[in-house]
């Protein structure tokens, strides 16, 4: 069998591949959309009252809210971009939702993010994360876009597997956020010396590094796992 055959044949093994073998297709679904439902109601009236997150300028809330609407486009069209079955049957709805999260989605909302972390009243552990996931995230969208424009789609599929890593990461984040809120409290007089703005920097800057230091240590770790698969020799 000819390398070209092989390929075809891995292709049609792909193609074929039923949903109900895709386990986290579901999940995935299911889990951004509790999450957005959760997320969003107290940004829908555009009152900063209700905000969850304290504005410390003026013009904090409004960018805010643009990049958390920005974002919400990017996690729906994320989930729809790996969805295999959409990919392989619909090949021109993936092309036009990836266009979407790029430029609806994930380079918006990460310039927002970015503007956002250098004020958010977090400490400055918390702004050097947020900053560095905004721009992580906006270097990887673009170039995933870049690499499918050029029809390099392994690179393309690369690139987009870490975006969509940090797209996600705001889920993980949240979780992380339960852990530590739950974890030094008890070390409050302690470690914080009786000071709650300490310990609540502390459990921020600590959620925002795991939050999605973590997740894209994983789908390295997946990429180069999957990358060796491919690699290796088949038995004679």
């Amino acid at each position: 069998m000819t390398t070209t055959e092989t390929a075809a044949s891995i292709g049609e093994v792909r193609r074929a591949t039923p949903w109900w073998r895709r386990p986290w297709v579901f999940p995935l679904g299911l889990l951004v959309t509790v999450f957005l439902v959760y997320s969003l109601p107290p940004y829908l009236g555009l009152n900063p009252a209700e905000s969850r997150i304290p504005a410390p300028t003026a013009w904090y809330y409004p960018v805010l809210v643009t990049h958390i609407g920005f974002a919400t486009i990017a996690m729906v069209t994320c989930a729809l971009q790996i969805w295999p079955w959409l990919r392989q049957k619909h090949p021109v709805v993936h092309r036009r939702t990836g266009r979407v999260y790029v430029f609806a989605g994930a380079v918006p909302a990460s310039i927002a993010g970015f503007a956002i972390a250098l004020a958010a009243p977090f400490g400055p552990v918390g702004a050097v994360s947020n900053v560095l996931l905004a721009t992580l995230w906006f270097t990887c969208t673009v170039q995933g876009y870049r690499t499918a424009r050029a029809r390099r789609f392994g690179e393309h599929r690369r690139w987009m597997v870490r975006s969509f890593a940090l797209c996600m990461s705001i889920i993980s984040n949240r979780v992380w956020a339960i852990v530590w809120a739950t974890v030094l409290p008890g070390q409050l007089e302690t470690t914080f010396g009786g000071s709650e703005l300490a310990m609540g920097q502390a459990i921020a800057g600590l959620t925002t590094w795991t939050g999605w230091v973590l997740p894209l240590l994983a789908a390295e770790w997946w990429l180069t796992r999957s990358r060796g698969r491919r690699r290796a020799p088949s038995p004679a």
